[in-house]
């Protein structure tokens, strides 16, 4: 039976290690155990937690916090080109991005030291350094937490989008996402145009044409230890904002007025470092209480060790004006504000 607890902290399971509480919290680790804790608390709202990267806790929830520990990882199939994985949502991203380096499965490897579980990936699409989840995603099941029937939802029907999904916007909390399913490449081709992957590889003495997965993600590492800062160590939930999508009249705008800004075309406009937007206003590096933005990253709000949910979210409504006064950019946070 799914025990349910009362009145815990929060601390250990989120990635600010901010000390909320909660007013009930199970850990599950099947879809069995998942029904049954939700079956035992049926006047209580609930969430669910998997690494507690992706989350800013400003008060006490009152509710039951779920936790996951769905774990798995299954070849469906394979054949000489390809081999298509079924993955619990409960297991490390991380986790399954070296589970498939070590295999030299490639497709997943740039997303490398990305905190979370697998099951926040479809959520918000993950990506970093020119990839994004959706090129590897198959399909993903989804239990729906009105009915409790299972769902399986294709690319197509998750709505994609830079950091979107339909379970971030018209199915918000409708559904909890069970397992996903992505494709890799058994005969990798690696993406290295983007950031410092090629500077990175090439310091070490290593051809780019010769480079493996595992260099790629090795050098993805390397750039993202140096850059962010370990939540073990100083609380943070990695990259807190968004990379805004502008148009291609309002790049070349600002272009005319700062002519270093850099600018990412895609299909929707022109991509825009929020980093570099947040450094311009004065922001990398600086301290406010307990909290600030990072001095190697300026994406990362932190928590030096006392600050509240509040606090952080304070600072960042702070960072967001700023950047709207000077640019006319409007930011928008990438972490679930509770």
């Amino acid at each position: 039976m799914t025990q349910v607890q009362h009145h815990i902290s929060l601390k250990p399971y989120n990635t600010f290690g901010l000390d909320v509480q909660t007013r009930a919290f199970a850990e599950v680790n099947s879809l069995a155990s998942l029904k049954e804790a939700i079956a035992e608390s049926p006047e209580e709202q609930f969430m669910f937690l998997g690494g507690g990267s992706n989350v800013l806790f400003c008060k006490d929830y009152e509710g039951l916090v779920i936790k996951n520990s769905i774990k798995g990882i299954h070849i469906v199939s394979e054949d000489d080109q390809h081999v298509t994985l079924k993955v619990y949502s409960g297991e490390g991203w991380h986790d399954l991005v070296m589970h498939c380096v070590e295999r030299n499965w490639g497709g997943i490897e740039n997303l490398s030291l990305i905190p979370g579980t697998v099951g926040a990936a479809p959520m918000q699409n993950i990506g970093a350094y020119g990839v994004e989840l959706e090129k590897v995603f198959i399909e993903l099941e989804a239990l729906n937490l009105h009915t409790f029937e299972l769902h399986t939802f294709n690319k197509i029907s998750c709505a994609f989008g830079y950091r979107e999904s339909v379970f971030k916007r018209q199915l918000k909390g409708q559904y909890f996402i069970y397992s996903v399913t992505i494709r890799l490449d058994k005969q990798p081709k690696i993406s290295i145009e983007y950031g410092d992957i090629q500077q990175v590889i090439t310091d070490k003495g290593i051809a780019l044409s010769e480079a493996s997965i595992k260099d790629v993600s090795d050098a993805v590492i390397q750039i993202r230890s140096s850059k962010l800062p370990d939540p073990k160590v100083l609380g943070n939930s990695g990259s807190f904002f968004k990379n805004p999508v502008i148009t291609k009249e309002k790049f070349e705008q600002l272009q005319q007025q700062y002519p270093g800004i850099k600018g990412f075309p895609n299909d929707h406009g022109v991509k825009v470092p929020a980093a570099w937007l947040i450094e311009q206003c004065g922001w990398k590096g600086k301290r406010v209480g307990e909290t600030g933005a990072h001095a190697k990253q300026a994406l990362v709000l932190v928590n030096y060790g006392n600050a509240s949910g509040n606090e952080v979210y304070q600072m960042a409504l702070t960072i967001i004006q700023s950047v709207k006064d000077t640019f006319g950019i409007q930011l928008e946070p990438e972490v679930n504000i509770i």
